[in-house]
């Protein structure tokens, strides 16, 4: 795995602007708690859901510098950059976005090669549509276990769950807990590593890094404590390499294999960290998102220090669940889609890449190379279809 070369863009340069739009349907438990059985009740528990992922979040400078201009004087509006996002996420039942960086204190906010960002994100985040976010990176440690605790206190204050981090060893043992439709999802989050950072001295528990047993062993504890659906989120893969390498081809096939009394361990898996799009793949049953992209991101320098618009270029995934016929049985994805975005750093401006072209933007060669990488591996033999 690689470290954060590619994380750069451009050198470095503090509030609060609240955004008043939610989607109507939404519900998220505050814990475990048992889970409704399926076939028990009435009809709003046998409701299925659609569940909807996008790539990382990673505030370079020049992000900090438009939500700073955005604000029109006011602190950081990162509202406007999402906006693009919106109609997307905010129509699903459900939405995890990648939170990749820390947030930073008082003004003390930094892009590449150690991010703090505005905490101000996550309020903008939250007005987006999005019910958790994945927090486990290699940028996780960046600022230490102070960084962990104010990007995770300011989650909570905006009212968006979180996975991957935590303040302390119980937070840790916990997923996120959601309610989709009839059934109660926990999301799970691991990452490769930390840049090198070491864990925070008598924190062992600050970030979860993958380690095949451990993931198996939460998803099963997660299963016994009620949920129905359990999503993993991983920060993996080779940046700027948009074929999934073999680590996350073994490690994928490992974890969709998994299986209790029949019933796979893990419903779904939303990789990030690779900067570029990646493949989706239907792997044992199971869906499996390779890599999503970065959803925002400064201009990005690849490897060889070239500029790289792949950096800025991603897709969201889109799943229908349905609830099992019988008490017990596994919640299906009856339909798979993958929504084409890229993120304008011209405008700073989250783009839809369907709704450009539906505009008469000149946008389709990029529209259709996404397309391409994420069909890469026979999605589509296994019903995936692009989505608006």
């Amino acid at each position: 795995m690689t470290g954060t070369a590619a994380c750069a863009a451009e050198p470095d340069s503090g509030t609060d602007k609240w955004y008043s739009a939610r989607k109507a349907s939404r519900s998220a438990s505050s814990g475990p708690g048992p889970a409704h059985s399926p076939a028990s009740g009435g009809a709003a528990e046998r409701r299925g859901f659609t569940l909807v992922a996008s790539g990382d979040v990673l505030p370079h400078s020049s992000i900090i510098r438009q939500a700073r201009a955005d604000a029109d004087g006011d602190g950081y509006d990162f509202g406007p950059m999402l906006a693009g996002a919106k109609p997307v996420v905010s129509k699903a039942d459900l939405a995890i976005c990648h939170m990749e960086t820390v947030y930073g204190a008082k003004g003390d906010y930094s892009g590449y090669p150690d991010f703090k960002s505005p905490p101000q994100v996550a309020r903008a985040l939250r007005a987006t549509g999005y019910d958790s976010c994945s927090t486990a990176s290699n940028h996780t440690l960046d600022d230490g276990a102070a960084g962990v605790r104010r990007t995770l206190d300011a989650l909570d204050k905006a009212g968006v769950k979180h996975a991957g981090s935590a303040r302390s060893a119980a937070e840790d043992r916990r997923p996120a807990w959601l309610r989709a439709g009839g059934a109660k999802v926990a999301q799970l989050a691991y990452t490769y590593g930390t840049n090198g950072y070491p864990m925070p001295k008598g924190k062992p528990w600050t970030v979860d890094l993958i380690d095949r047993e451990k993931i198996v062993a939460d998803a099963r504890a997660a299963r016994k404590a009620g949920a129905d659906v359990v999503v993993v989120s991983l920060h993996w893969g080779t940046e700027w390499q948009t074929a999934p390498d073999r680590r996350q081809l073994r490690l994928g096939k490992q974890l969709t294999g998994s299986r209790k009394k029949g019933r796979p361990d893990i419903d779904l898996i939303i990789g990030t960290h690779a900067h570029v799009p990646q493949a989706y793949e239907k792997v044992n049953g199971t869906w499996i998102i390779y890599g999503m992209g970065d959803q925002i991101a400064g201009s990005m320098i690849n490897h060889d220090g070239d500029h790289d618009p792949r950096g800025n270029q991603n897709s969201i995934g889109r799943f229908t669940f349905a609830p099992p016929a019988t008490p017990g049985g596994r919640w299906k994805v009856r339909k798979a889609e993958f929504v084409p975005m890229w993120f304008d750093t011209g405008e700073g401006r989250v783009v839809n890449l369907n709704a450009a072209l539906r505009r008469g933007a000149d946008v389709r060669e990029v529209r259709d190379r996404i397309r391409r990488v994420v069909l890469s591996r026979g999605a589509a033999e296994d019903g995936l279809v692009m989505g608006r």
